[in-house]
Order: C-alpha cells, then structure tokens, then sequence
C-alpha cells in the first residue's frame, strides 16, 4: 500500500487537508507573536517557556508539524505536475480569467510562492529554534528561574532594516498563498457550492490580509518603538 496517494484527487484530498491544518498552525503562531507587542519581555519569555514545558510532547508536536508540511509540499508538486502532464502547451497569454474563474496572480504563482515560504521557513527554524541562547548570553528571569531570553534575540533581529525588509516581503507572498489555498481547500474538500462560494472566496481574501497584516506588524512595530539593549543581529531571516 503506498504511502502517498497517488491519483489526482486523492493528492488534491491531501493537499487540502495539510493545507488546513497549517492555516490552523499559521493562525496560532500569528496569535503567540502577538505577545511581543505588548513591549514588555516576561509576556512572550513566559509564551514560549509554556510552549518548551510541554517537554517530550513539543518534539512529538514539531515532527508532526514537519509531517505535514513535507505532505503538503510533495502533494502539492504532485497536482501541479497532473496539471502540468494534462495541459503540456502551455496558454500563450496569462493573466486574471475573470468571470467565475478563480485563476489569480496568487493560483498562478502558488508553486512559487510556496517555495519561497520553504525557504524562509528553513531560515526561521535556523535564526529562532536553533539560535543563540542561554549559553550565549541571552538569559531571561521567569519567576527566579533562568530561561532563553527570546524576546531579545527577536527584538535585536527586527533592529536590522535588511530583516525587517525580507521579513515583510516574505509575508506579502503569504498573503497571495493564503489568497488562494484558502479557497482552494474548500474547492479539494468538495465544499463549492453556488451559494455559499462568493461567501468563501471573499473570507479566503480576508483572511489572508488579516495574516499577512498581523505578521508584518510585528517586525515593523519593533523597528520603530522597542530600543534593545544589546546590538543588534544581523543576517536574514
């Protein structure tokens, strides 16, 4: 029995279900985040310890993460390649469909899109779960225990204009992915249905905004109102 589905509907089944669930992860990280923006350090210090005390269980919860995000990558490749496979000569001219058509500068550049939030997520993983901490000196007091002070490591990152650059274009091209999976889920789950799709497709345009928006906030919130007290990182994130 094979791994991974193999028929064109199947792969898109997949791909919408994975799909999902990362919408789900993308909402709560947005959420979690959002705690640097209260300026003061215990607040997102005392959010990611929570998440650390988990212990064993985190690990378990990242590798499945993981999971789902190598499913959604392989299926998605796999529809593309079917489209690909069913339509060799490609249009002449490409652009809005218009009418009913859902084709959109964000379907259309979804593969794009997609891999450049790969990448950045390779480089997220690198600068934040696996950079500097306590050893390094970025040590943070939570009710008298010592703990990796990720406020300052962030703060000091969003200090860098090249940062806070990458970061927010990196975000625009989430906006246009969630523009259009948003709405393509529903649309590989079987949910199209006159009624209700106007509803859906113009909730998928806001929820990407609200996304895109919420994360970009942060670095340029940070940028231009928290001081840090160390210099700050440079690098890309």
């Amino acid at each position: 029995m094979p791994l991974f589905p193999r028929s064109s509907i199947a792969k898109k089944i997949f791909n919408g279900v994975t799909g999902a669930m990362l919408i789900g992860f993308i909402l709560i990280h947005l959420v979690g985040n959002l705690f640097l923006l209260t300026g003061n350090p215990y607040d997102f210090n005392a959010y990611a310890y929570k998440l650390h005390s988990f212990g064993p269980l985190l690990y378990v919860a990242e590798i499945g993460l993981l999971l789902v995000f190598l499913g959604h990558i392989v299926s998605a490749l796999g529809v593309w390649f079917d489209k690909r496979k069913a339509r060799p000569t490609r249009y002449a001219v490409k652009g809005n469909a218009g009418g009913n058509s859902r084709k959109t500068f964000s379907s259309t550049t979804m593969i794009i899109s997609g891999l450049l939030l790969l990448a950045f997520l390779i480089v997220h993983i690198i600068t934040f779960r696996f950079g500097p901490g306590i050893a390094e000196g970025y040590v943070a007091t939570l009710d008298g225990e010592e703990v990796r002070d990720l406020y300052r490591l962030t703060v000091e990152f969003f200090q860098v204009p090249l940062n806070v650059g990458i970061y927010v274009a990196v975000m625009v091209f989430l906006g246009f992915h969630l523009r259009h999976g948003f709405w393509s889920i529903f649309q590989s789950l079987g949910g199209y249905h006159p009624r209700y799709t106007g509803l859906i497709h113009s909730f998928g345009i806001f929820f990407a905004l609200l996304m895109a928006l919420g994360f970009i906030a942060i670095p340029v919130w940070i940028y231009f109102n928290i001081v840090p007290t160390a210099t700050a990182l440079g690098g890309m994130l």
